[in-house]
């Protein structure tokens, strides 16, 4: 008689051989979602927001986009504030700017540190992700709750499942939007999605990820109960062009945008540029951050028509701070953001402008 499989996969590792990996379980996608649920009347919201965010991406809505807030989402309570903020301030700006908020729970890392909530919700390294999942589920749903859009980047496709119901737009990054299982990904979204240029700068990833984006795929991954599956997906219309420079330095200027607008149009993709005010447009440097959104209101108010959306990364407090065990509250432990004062400044300003 056949060992059980436990007893058959133990033997085939020798005591010897000390195990390189463990494995602790986690709620599939379908027990968090039940867990936390998305209100019939808060899903019909965020439907509308995504037909939105498109509107404006597709130019029939003639507002910019601008998809604002901390780096990473770190500390709940301070999250919240953000939103409340931010929500007081759309309702004002509304005419000239559709505010969506960033709420970034996982962070990609260039070699190690800290990879965001969903990883390390307390901060500690202790890696609890059951606890992770649960609190960026519910303090995404407390966000969308102040009325506000929200954001994230798609790292981990395997963790996409347990927040793509709550989203309103989301970005892949520079470093994997020539993956082709983020491409698949894509496809079976059904919101609108930023793709960055590469980190040297080049456009050729992004058009291509759009492209294959644009397709119908049949692909390996999970469903919502957590099993193997085929999925098959029917390809994503709603895909742009992230702009956030490179190693040779920013891409927002009227030289670099007219460039990205011809790429895309030479490759039959629809010109939707959104410009990241950060990473590489900025150096690095978040206080440089409106110089690149006030390049931006220039060349639109100039009529370049292919400019729809702008990033900006800010929190309560200007700046950034080490992760250590006594943080100050409201200021980035990843990126370096501008302060709350300042972007309400820009932000109104931005809208102010745009009206004439």
């Amino acid at each position: 008689m056949n060992a059980p499989l436990s007893a058959q996969l133990a033997s085939s590792n020798p005591a010897s051989s000390p195990a390189r990996r463990s494995a602790h379980p986690l709620p599939s996608p379908a027990v968090l979602r039940q867990r936390l649920p998305l209100s019939a009347a808060l899903a019909e919201r965020i439907h509308t927001d995504r037909n939105a965010i498109s509107a404006v991406l597709d130019g029939s809505d003639p507002r910019l986009l601008v998809v604002v807030g901390p780096c990473s989402l770190h500390d709940a309570e301070s999250a919240r504030e953000y939103a409340e903020r931010l929500a007081g301030l759309a309702a004002q700006v509304d005419d000239q700017l559709l505010l969506v908020m960033r709420a970034y729970v996982e962070k990609p890392r260039t070699t190690v540190g800290w990879k965001g909530l969903v990883y390390d919700p307390h901060l500690d390294g202790s890696g609890d992700m059951a606890e992770g999942l649960r609190l960026s589920r519910r303090l995404m749903l407390d966000i969308l709750e102040t009325g506000l859009p929200i954001a994230t980047e798609l790292l981990q496709p395997l963790a996409a499942g347990y927040f793509d119901d709550l989203l309103g737009w989301a970005a892949i990054g520079a470093r994997t939007s020539e993956s082709q299982i983020h491409r698949e990904l894509v496809s079976g979204l059904d919101l609108p999605v930023g793709f960055k240029n590469g980190t040297d700068g080049s456009l050729g990833i992004a058009c291509d990820a759009m492209r294959s984006a644009a397709h119908v795929h049949q692909h390996f991954g999970i469903d919502d109960l957590g099993h193997p599956a085929l999925l098959q997906t029917s390809g994503n219309p709603d895909t742009h062009l992230v702009l956030r420079g490179g190693h040779a330095g920013p891409n927002y200027d009227e030289k670099s945008v007219s460039v990205a607008r011809e790429t895309l149009l030479r490759q039959g993709i629809a010109p939707r540029i959104m410009v990241d005010c950060s990473h590489a447009n900025s150096g690095k440097k978040p206080l440089r951050q409106p110089a690149v959104l006030d390049a931006v209101i220039d060349q639109r108010l100039a009529g370049e028509a292919s400019l729809r959306g702008v990033m900006l990364e800010s929190h309560l407090f200007d700046g950034c701070q080490p992760l250590s065990s006594e943080l100050r509250y409201g200021v980035s432990i990843t990126d370096g953001c501008l302060g709350w004062t300042e972007t309400e400044r820009l932000l109104r300003e931005a809208a102010e402008r745009l009206r004439g």
